[in-house]
């Protein structure tokens, strides 16, 4: 029976793999999403944003609906990781566009993970949830970087972010989001950039 534990600590030993020569890559783990109201599990930062969220044996799927809507507006891919006790259900409950690993117990407690399907790119993420991703100051500055800041420099976060999706088409828009995460200082990192 698979704990979330053992799940979190093989998947970050595995994207830790599978990133080490690729230093603009950043792994968050519990990355907040409409500031903080809900987290994914782990998120890759680098020219995507990857969102993984996992579910083991002892979980439930109760808040899973919930945590689809969130990750489907702002993440590029999403990867379900789950144990094979929900894997039907849970399965059944995600966008076909979400990839999928089986996280399986194959002994000493170790995890392994079975591919069962590959994540695709998000058919329709959500400006302004992406935006909502930086901070005041940080959606603030790309505002005044392009020159668009005039008339909401002390308005309050929720007038920043609408002009901010107003002015910029949605591609610079995820570039620069995943630019801003990918150096914040702040961040409580998974593992560091090697």
């Amino acid at each position: 029976m698979t704990k979330d534990l053992d799940i979190r600590t093989a998947l970050r030993q595995k994207l830790r793999l599978l990133h080490q020569s690729d230093s603009e890559t950043l792994l968050l783990e519990e990355l907040g999403l409409r500031h903080g109201a809900i987290r994914v599990d782990l998120a890759v930062v680098n020219g995507m944003l990857h969102g993984y969220e996992l579910k083991s044996d002892r979980d439930s799927l109760a808040r899973l609906p919930r945590q689809c809507e969130a990750y489907n507006a702002v993440f590029d891919r999403v990867t379900l990781v789950v144990g094979s006790r929900l894997a039907e259900r849970a399965i059944g409950m995600v966008p076909l566009w979400w990839g999928i690993e089986l996280a399986e117990c194959n002994g000493n407690d170790r995890v392994g993970f079975a591919t069962l399907r590959e994540p695709l790119e998000n058919p329709a993420p959500d400006p302004l949830a992406i935006a909502k991703l930086l901070w005041r100051d940080e959606a603030l500055s790309l505002l005044i970087e392009q020159g668009h800041a005039r008339g909401v420099l002390s308005k309050p976060r929720s007038h920043i972010y609408a002009r901010l999706v107003e002015v910029t088409d949605l591609q610079l828009l995820q570039y620069r989001v995943r630019d801003r995460l990918r150096n914040r200082a702040d961040w409580r990192a998974a593992e560091p950039r090697t």
